[in-house]
């Protein structure tokens, strides 16, 4: 019924008999968490992105803006889909990568770092495709003015209205190709640097390395990613009845020529802002949840 290798994913977490489940729930525990203190600085970096107003004030002056004009809970909106993107797609991302890692025979000391690269790109490609729904409905509570923020329930009718089943999927091919870029970033730098700081001595061994990992993956993420982001922002954010952009391809060519290679990193401090305390508060308590849940770490 299935492959050897597809037994081996199914079995396996990381290695020696680790429950898959027990992966993916520890994921999805430490995604929710990190999600929820890391969500403001989400919303500052989407109002860049779409431009407008916000194009020209910078992160101080749009977070006073959206301060000022709409309140400290507005920092907060759209944390709800956000919760349940990251119950889906990051559990998916973070909880199948030693299990794909291990599948793919790249959980040794020396496998070559593409393997685990691709590793990670196979789990957030998967992660992505369930969480997409979740990551545009995200999107448009965030980058709603006004003191008037919609319910998760009425954003997802009024898209269905509006846009049918396939809403829902906006901008999926821009999401998948950048969650493959950055979780195949994320989980390798992270893998790669943790393995050579652990062989150097040079840091205390726990959680200083897991940080010290972490925060260098989320340099190379925000790097990698941010072209991608910006992408699937534009994609994400278009009227319903006035669409922008084609698709993917489209809107790369619209952004390069209208503000040049420069437009695909605007936002980019905020991105990096959120990726480094993001990836250093996930992956730390997704190794302690490991360890609580009896698992070995990565």
């Amino acid at each position: 019924m299935f492959s050897n290798q597809e037994k081996k994913i199914i079995a396996t977490a990381g290695g020696g008999g680790d429950s898959l489940l027990k992966s993916v729930g520890a994921a999805g525990g430490s995604a929710v968490i990190a999600v929820t203190f890391i969500h403001p600085i989400d919303v500052v970096k989407t109002r860049l992105q779409v431009g407008g107003k916000y194009a020209q004030l910078g992160i101080g002056g749009t977070a006073s803006v959206i301060a000022k004009e709409e309140g400290v809970i507005s920092f907060w909106k759209g944390i709800g889909p956000a919760w349940l993107r990251e119950a889906s797609y990051t559990s998916l991302r973070l909880g199948l990568y030693s299990p794909i890692k291990s599948a793919l025979g790249a959980d040794k000391p020396d496998s070559w770092f593409i393997m685990k690269f691709a590793a990670g790109s196979l789990a957030g490609g998967l992660g992505s495709l369930v969480g997409n729904p979740f990551d545009v409905l995200k999107t448009q509570m965030m980058t709603a003015d006004g003191d008037k923020v919609p319910t998760l329930g009425e954003a997802a009718a009024a898209m269905y209205k509006n846009q049918g089943i396939g809403g829902f999927y906006r901008g999926l091919e821009a999401n998948v190709a950048r969650a493959m870029v950055l979780n195949g970033t994320k989980m390798s730098c992270y893998d790669q640097i943790k393995q050579m700081i652990k062989s150097s001595g040079v840091v205390p061994d726990g959680i200083p390395t897991q940080f010290a990992s972490a925060m260098g993956a989320g340099f190379f993420m925000a790097t990698t990613v941010a072209p991608f982001d910006m992408v699937r922002t534009r994609l994400m954010n278009q009227p319903p009845d006035a669409k922008i952009y084609s698709g993917a391809f489209d809107c790369v060519g619209k952004i390069m020529a209208a503000e040049g290679p420069g437009g695909f990193y605007r936002g980019f401090l905020p991105i990096w802002m959120r990726f480094a305390p993001t990836t250093c508060l996930q992956l730390i308590i997704f190794e302690q949840l490991r360890v609580v849940l009896g698992m070995k770490a990565m």
